[in-house]
């Protein structure tokens, strides 16, 4: 039997006392436990996440374009940053893992932590409304809304453009090794542009490793020129 939800721990989190705890019970509980699982929710979440964080850009910048916004959202509203902010408020302690999952690691997940952050978003809306989905979500992401200067560039978009500018060929990415159950696959992705450099990184799915690959490599070269 599962262990109860930490309504306590969970009110903290979210700023407010669940109304439908059992919700949240759902929000929290990974499919490795043979229940209902957070899958639904996480839909659900993803675009209230979205909807909440467009909105804000849309009225925080003012003159940006749609290309600017839209650079924002994808690093505001991607894996990674949901990972993160899931794990500094120690999300991932609350979720109900089955037994072979929890000896797995699903615990330190990445991808599970960023898919439990977006299934609470989408409990929270549903028990509480859009406004309490939208005070936790820019409470949690707010400083990092305040602190986008500039519109941010992917890291592949950016090494793309610098290979561009100088004449090279496209950055080719490869994957190198998948490890791990397929609920926590760690994959590790190399990238190169031409001749000129390599370099490799690891990350909770192939798209995290391409990124952080192509960021170690652009850092690298960028590097070389100074």
């Amino acid at each position: 039997m599962s262990d109860p939800l930490d309504t306590r721990a969970l009110a903290e989190i979210i700023g407010c006392t669940p109304d439908d705890p059992t919700l949240y019970d759902l929000a929290l509980t990974h499919g490795s436990t043979g229940r209902a699982d957070y899958q639904r929710l996480e839909f659900l979440g993803d675009r209230v996440l979205g909807l909440v964080l467009a909105s804000e850009l849309y009225t925080r910048f003012p003159a940006a374009s749609e290309g600017e916004m839209s650079s924002r959202l994808h690093v505001l509203a991607s894996g990674a940053t949901c990972a993160a902010i899931a794990q500094r408020l120690d999300l991932p302690s609350l979720i109900r893992f089955g037994a072979q999952a929890r000896s797995d690691g699903g615990r330190y997940s990445d991808n599970i932590a960023a898919d439990a952050i977006e299934a609470l978003i989408g409990a929270l809306y549903l028990d509480r409304g859009i406004d309490a989905a939208r005070a936790f979500i820019l409470a949690e992401w707010g400083a990092m809304i305040d602190g986008q200067q500039a519109a941010p560039k992917h890291p592949k978009a950016a090494l793309q453009e610098w290979a561009l500018a100088r004449g090279r060929r496209p950055p080719e990415y490869e994957i190198v090794s998948r490890e791990g159950p397929d609920h926590a696959p760690r994959f590790r992705v190399a990238v190169r542009v031409g001749k000129l450099a390599r370099a490799e990184a690891e990350g909770a799915s192939k798209q995290a490793a391409e990124k952080a690959a192509a960021a170690a490599l652009l850092a690298e070269l960028e590097g070389q020129e100074k």
